[in-house]
């Protein structure tokens, strides 16, 4: 058998990435342009270069409450090589966390079909959008924040994929969404930044199955200084959490 892969091809003294040298994409194509490389089978436009480095930016840390760089710096804690306690942050990246960018581009890009294919304008698509999701009693992710009401994250990002004439019908879709929500639900649920992700990356032409990579691609960086932090600035199974811990379990009894 012959595993086939359309990614590097390796020889002795010669690697070939996506069809490029790696010696040639070393030292004159950035990091963040040759994940795009990778994801996409080409180069970026200058455009889309500046973008897809803002995306990952964005994602590169949010503090250590997030599951990611709590279990990171908990195994950091256990005395484990920092590639094990960086490992265990990407671990806890699921739905919950860091997973809105892959369920909201999946929405988005399945909402954007709706209009091409129902002839309905994006905000007809995003009134029934949400009036599904309320009657239903689902959340659509990618609006709403635990912390922001108005994520700074996202403005930017938006305000750059205009500039840069990215924006198309993803972002004007997750606007609308945004303005619908409000209306229907009473409640302020503004774009956050996956929702933004999200939204861009439709708009870019990327798959939505590749959602949680640009989380995971950005956030490996703000892991990697968390579990640096940790085991340089603090002492082994240090005491991290303040919370009581309560018992509710069976009564005490002695053996029969």
């Amino acid at each position: 058998m012959e595993w086939k892969t359309k990614i590097t091809k390796v020889e002795p003294n010669h690697l070939v990435t996506k069809g490029y040298r790696q010696e040639d994409l070393i030292g004159n194509i950035p990091f963040s342009h040759v994940v795009y490389l990778l994801l996409k089978d080409e180069l970026p436009t200058k455009e889309h270069g500046l973008m897809m480095d803002a995306i990952l930016t964005a994602c590169v840390d949010h503090g250590v409450t997030p599951p990611t760089a709590m279990a990171s710096r908990i195994v950091a804690s256990g005395g484990v090589p920092l590639p094990t306690a960086v490992a265990a942050g990407i671990l806890s990246i699921g739905d919950a966390h860091g997973g809105a960018i892959e369920k909201g581009a999946k929405f988005l890009q399945e909402g954007v079909i709706s209009v091409k294919n129902e002839n309905k304008s994006i905000d007809e698509i995003a009134k029934i959008l949400v009036k599904e999701s309320v009657e239903q009693n689902k959340r659509i992710l990618g609006f709403g924040h635990r912390i922001h009401t108005s994520d700074p994250r996202t403005k930017k990002l938006f305000t750059l994929a205009e500039k840069l004439k990215i924006a198309k019908q993803h972002i004007a879709l997750s606007k609308a969404i945004e303005k619908e929500l409000e209306r229907q639900t009473g409640k302020k649920l503004p774009i956050n930044v996956d929702g933004a992700i999200a939204a861009i990356s439709s708009d870019m032409g990327f798959d939505w199955r590749l959602g949680k990579a640009f989380f995971l691609i950005g956030r490996v960086a703000g892991l990697t200084a968390h579990v640096y932090e940790e085991q340089t600035e603090f002492k082994p199974m240090r005491k991290i959490f303040d919370a009581d811990v309560g018992y509710d379990g069976p009564q005490e009894k002695d053996l029969p």
